[in-house]
């Protein structure tokens, strides 16, 4: 099994030296390029750099990995682009953008959540591998063959990152159609998120938004959820990743395995964990976004949650509302830190 990792400008001396270091398992890294909204933003108006250093730092580094024989993966999963959505200028941005970088690096696909994106690319970029983004919640065999003319591969929808018959299907179906099927292993977004199309319409529009006069902040519904005490029992409930323990359950479905690293304080850290294997300490951290600091005190202790976990809940029926499995799971890994040492809660 190999592993996808994201670029973060933030850390990059150190991320980079980690995905070199592990490059026999690094299948891509995948990048946002210029200006174009992706699912976390714009990245070039972020931090002290100006847009024209940051830029510049993303393109050393690109060859740097290019060099390296790591593959890219060029991020075009914005979930909304506005009125440029369908206009011709808007597309030759995308071509122009998309042929720069073939050309210069080693770029291998591109991950979009635009249908028209994916069309565009398939028929002027046949070599990329264009695939559909998590952020498209396509977790059906339907879903899949609606798009099958302009999609090469599809990160799974999340929420059925813990059921071994829908996944198993959508990989019987895959494998029969010419098509890949990838895992987002560490979201810490919760589980059929009612807002989630919501806050990704707002990420899109992050630039925007930023220079109103704004009546409301809105960091996502899963921190104001978890931020309420009586709700964090339910956390391995309410969530879906998968944690490095248990991705050997999952390897006759998924050849390779995204991680979330793009805003992450410590994106090495998740990706050791991920090639080791097994974590030791807060799981919270591994996550994106992590929610440790809504539960702080509280840390749920990874090596504290069973090892038969993750098959119990690959295949357990899904009657959440009257069983109470992972909520007595959450109990026993959870640990309280106090100054001197640990208590266990």
């Amino acid at each position: 099994m190999k592993f996808m990792a994201g670029y973060q400008l933030n850390v990059r001396e150190d991320l980079l030296a980690a995905v070199i270091r592990a490059k026999e398992r690094i299948s891509e890294v995948y990048f946002p390029w210029g200006d174009i909204p992706t699912g976390r933003g714009v990245p070039l108006e972020q931090g002290e750099l100006l847009p024209w250093e940051a830029q510049t730092l993303l393109a050393e580094d690109l060859k740097l990995l290019s060099d390296e024989g790591i593959g890219l993966n060029l991020l075009l999963n914005g979930n909304c682009y506005g009125r440029e959505s369908q206009s011709r200028s808007f597309f030759e941005k995308i071509g122009n953008s998309t042929e720069w970088l073939a050309n210069r690096f080693l770029l291998r696909s591109v991950t979009t959540s635009s249908p028209l994106i994916a069309k565009f690319l398939k028929k002027n970029f046949p070599d990329l591998e264009i695939r559909a983004s998590v952020n498209m919640e396509i977790g059906t065999v339907q879903g899949m063959d609606y798009l099958a003319e302009w999609f090469d591969g599809y990160y799974m929808n999340r929420d059925f990152n813990r059921c071994r018959a829908r996944i198993e299907e959508l990989k019987t179906w895959c494998d029969g159609n010419g098509k890949k099927l990838y895992l987002l292993a560490n979201s810490g977004c919760l589980k059929h998120c009612s807002v989630h199309n919501f806050h990704d319409n707002l990420v899109a529009h992050e630039q925007e938004i930023r220079a109103m006069d704004n009546a409301y902040e809105f960091r996502g519904l899963c921190h104001e959820y978890l931020a309420r005490k009586e709700k964090q029992i339910h956390y391995l409930r309410d969530t879906t990743f998968v944690r490095p323990e248990d991705l050997p359950l999952y390897a006759p479905y998924f050849d390779v395995v995204k991680l979330a690293t793009r805003s992450s304080r410590n994106p090495v850290r998740i990706l050791e964990a991920y090639l080791n294997g097994s974590y030791s300490g807060n799981l919270m951290d591994l996550m994106e976004p992590d929610h440790a600091e809504a539960f702080y005190p509280a840390v749920l202790e990874n090596s504290r949650i069973p090892a038969e976990f993750a098959a119990h809940v690959l295949d357990c029926p899904g009657n959440c509302g009257t069983c109470t499995y992972c909520d007595e799971i959450f109990s026993n890994a959870k640990v309280i830190l106090e100054s001197g040492g640990i208590a266990s809660c």
